[in-house]
């Protein structure tokens, strides 16, 4: 009795609950949290502590592994936030943004429009979506400060860091003119067949994945172009973000499988402990995201590390400036 008693309290945790809603409200800013968290602890140890690898190169992975999660917060943090107000304007209103016959389309038998698998995949296109448009430019903006990151961090290991505070301001769009720009989208008779055909695909894991692709290759050919970086330096760099991409890919589509069932009978668990919540379905949707985030965060920034820096230098690069 006790063990049940106990795991009841964990489906009901309320910083649990608050962790699932946050996800599923604004999953970019989620993914961006978790990966700025990880990255300022977990990933650089990681790193360090590889054997058989030259100190530079080390140094350069960890600043890599800082600039990219600093550059992809604070340009999340910007952009997301108008994103999930809108989508959150439509969740509590969709007959102000959406035509009636959009809401008949997306919704389901016996469902409201907010628990159809249609309107939630379409939704999420918008909020995980915005990480795969800021890709290009955050990695662009990652290989140029890796130099200035590097300076800061190792430069002299005696002085004292130095703490940044940043204020936000609270966002305030009146009469919510993103999600009239969204609710226009959704309207699109083209929009509804993308939704209905791939509402019951694995979107959370190959939004993410798609967007890594295209983070990696820019930041690669940026990199190429930093003459701040020694060459030979450069293409070590290179090498261990495709090995990073590469092995956080198979791999978290490899376990992503294997807790397939567990993840749905915690999710069966958590509904029946959770029945009488408003937004239910939101806390799922929220669950499949924090899933996705963990397995490609726990490979990405605390296994691979290690592989990618010590395999990183024994990769041939004869062909590496084509």
């Amino acid at each position: 009795m006790n063990v049940n008693l106990k795991q009841k309290s964990i489906y009901k945790n309320p910083l649990l609950q608050k962790g699932f809603e946050f996800a599923a409200k604004d999953g970019s800013l989620f993914m961006a949290s978790t990966s700025l968290a990880m990255s300022a602890c977990v990933r650089p140890l990681a790193t360090l502590v590889t054997p058989k690898t030259d100190k530079e190169n080390r140094k350069l992975a960890c600043s890599k592994s800082i600039s990219s999660s600093l550059t992809g917060f604070m340009i999340m943090l910007v952009a997301s936030i108008p994103i999930a107000l809108g989508v959150r304007g439509i969740d509590k209103t969709p007959s102000k943004y959406l035509k009636p016959s959009t809401i008949k389309n997306l919704t389901e038998t016996g469902k409201t429009l907010q628990e159809s698998k249609g309107y939630q995949f379409v939704t999420q296109i918008f909020k995980l979506g915005l990480a795969f448009l800021i890709a290009a430019p955050k990695s662009i903006i990652t290989a140029k400060f890796i130099p200035t990151v590097m300076d800061n961090t190792f430069k002299s290991e005696s002085k004292s860091e130095k703490n940044s505070t940043t204020k936000s301001k609270q966002v305030n769009f009146k009469g919510n003119p993103v999600a009239k720009g969204i609710g226009k989208v959704i309207d699109q008779p083209f929009t509804q067949r993308v939704a209905q055909k791939f509402k019951n695909t694995n979107y959370e894991m190959h939004i993410p994945v798609i967007t890594d692709i295209l983070g990696t290759g820019t930041f690669v050919y940026q990199n190429n172009k930093n003459e701040k970086i020694k060459k030979e330096k450069r293409k070590i760099l290179n090498n261990n973000a495709l090995l990073s991409t590469g092995l956080c890919i198979t791999g978290g589509y490899t376990l992503d499988k294997a807790l397939q069932k567990p993840t749905e009978r915690f999710i069966q668990k958590y509904s029946a402990a959770n029945k009488s919540l408003p937004n239910l379905s939101q806390h799922i949707e929220g669950i499949k995201i924090a899933k996705t985030t963990f397995i490609l965060g726990g490979i990405y920034y605390a296994v691979i590390p290690m592989l990618s820096t010590f395999f990183a230098e024994r990769i041939p690069n004869k062909k590496a400036d084509k």
